[in-house]
């Protein structure tokens, strides 16, 4: 009767979670599918209009095409790491029970990295200070809105490779915490094998990245190339397991004589 109990209040448990696991599945999809990593650069292959290289073109962009120059500045990922949480919240609600130890740490991880990140991104104060300084009436004013544009750029340049360390210490977190969840994975039977091989791939070549960018540069792009695929696959194999979690009926339990 114990045992049937300790059943019993597993299932019903587990299907308090299956709002999330079809948000979680849900997000991770349109994160793997449409707002995944490095969107902005895939953007400037087919517009006509190239990335800016001045502060002055970059607030003309701003003025002329917002969306286009959002997405330059990497307004996207802030999407894309929006929808990672949720992803991760349903990954631990799922893995809990396989290391609840693992995945409390790595999904505080991924919190800590993606806040970084959205605290890291210049997005939103470089269309601040682009519209001041088409508001601006004077020479001074326009000056020191340049002033304060190109400091913004050379903190946190979307065209590089690098772009500060604020973005560095995200990207660090975040592998960590793939890596984690990953490893959970092969543990547990809800996900299968290749999905945490993936993670785990994907997650070793954004460590490879952070740490190699200082001593090779030239492979950075390989290795966030590699890294940024694996995580789209990673995350639709992830979106349509939780989904499948979400739609699963809750099984009823042996009635008792």
């Amino acid at each position: 009767m114990k045992i049937t109990n300790q059943v019993t209040n597993a299932e019903t448990a587990d299907s308090a979670w299956k709002s999330l696991y079809r948000v979680g599945g849900v997000a991770a999809l349109i994160a793997g599918v449409i707002f995944r990593r490095n969107l902005g650069p895939e953007i400037s292959l087919f517009s006509a209009q190239k990335q800016p290289d001045t502060i002055i073109d970059w607030f003309t962009l701003l003025q002329n095409n917002r969306l286009l120059g959002l997405s330059y500045l990497n307004l996207f990922d802030i999407v894309d790491y929006a929808l990672v949480g949720l992803m991760f919240l349903a990954l631990y609600a799922a893995l809990r029970r396989a290391n609840k130890s693992y995945m409390a740490i790595a999904t505080t991880l991924g919190f800590v990295g993606m806040a970084i990140y959205f605290a890291s991104n210049t997005s939103f104060s470089m269309l601040s200070l682009s519209d001041q300084y088409a508001a601006a009436t004077t020479d001074a004013q326009r000056s020191l809105f340049l002033a304060a544009g190109q400091a913004v750029l050379a903190i946190n340049n979307p065209g590089a490779i690098y772009q500060g360390t604020g973005i560095y210490v995200s990207f660090l977190l975040l592998a960590v915490a793939g890596l984690m969840v990953s490893a959970v994975m092969l543990r547990s039977s809800i996900f299968g094998r290749v999905t945490a091989y993936v993670g785990i791939l994907a997650s070793a070549f954004d460590l490879a990245y952070c740490i190699t960018f200082a001593f090779v540069p030239a492979m950075t792009v390989y290795l966030l190339s590699a890294a940024g695929l694996l995580l789209m696959v990673w995350h639709i194999l992830i979106g349509r397991r939780l989904y499948q979690l979400g739609r699963l009926e809750r099984k009823t339990p042996p009635k008792q004589s």
